[in-house]
């Protein structure tokens, strides 16, 4: 049986689909990685290119994962950019604004399946994230100043077919779930290379 087959081919019922949300593949994607961990191992890229001042391009096509190389259904091409007043040409979100964009879309596809696997149906699942930086430090004005942000906010509104405090239980799984509130709140390992 095939990788994919077997992806789809549930060990135990699961419930219907909800809110977009196919819960018999999640739950035997569940089963099968539960019995064949190495197929967890995932590996995602960007390959990115400066284009001019402070305006790039990444392209988000191909990654690793299911023990082989995947393509996406179709590349995603993203611009970052800076403001005029930062000396930017503002073709695109900052790189700060793409972390908060990062992080409520994790959360989101977390809530949203989780609901999903719990039986519940949303209605809505909206986010509001706030990122407060001080410039001082990425301009090097400021030794003191962190470059990144001083604090994160995310504020959600949610609604659906459960009682508030499971949709709210919902959304502090999604939390205790996601890689990227992982990676923010725990860090991560960065090597930075070059090549001139």
């Amino acid at each position: 049986m095939s990788v994919t087959a077997e992806f789809t081919k549930p060990l135990k019922p699961a419930p219907q689909p909800r809110h977009g949300v196919d819960t018999p593949t999640l739950f035997a994607t569940l089963d099968v990685v539960r019995g064949q961990p190495e197929l967890a191992k995932f590996q995602f890229r960007a390959d990115s290119r400066w284009l001019s001042g402070t305006h790039m391009q990444s392209t988000m096509a191909g990654f690793y994962g299911v023990g082989g190389e995947q393509q996406h259904k179709r590349p995603t091409v993203a611009h970052g950019d800076h403001p005029a007043m930062l000396c930017g040409t503002d073709e695109g979100p900052t790189p700060v604004e793409w972390v908060l964009h990062a992080l409520a879309a994790c959360l989101t596809a977390g809530i949203a399946n989780i609901a999903a696997a719990r039986g519940v149906t949303l209605t809505k699942a909206d986010a509001k994230v706030v990122g407060d930086i001080d410039l001082q430090g990425v301009l090097g004005l400021n030794e003191k100043v962190r470059n990144g942000f001083q604090a994160i906010r995310v504020s959600f509104e949610v609604a659906g077919d459960a009682p508030a405090a499971k949709l709210e239980e919902i959304v502090r799984q999604s939390v205790a779930r996601s890689a990227v509130f992982d990676m923010l709140t725990n860090g991560v390992a960065v090597a930075v290379s070059a090549k001139a």
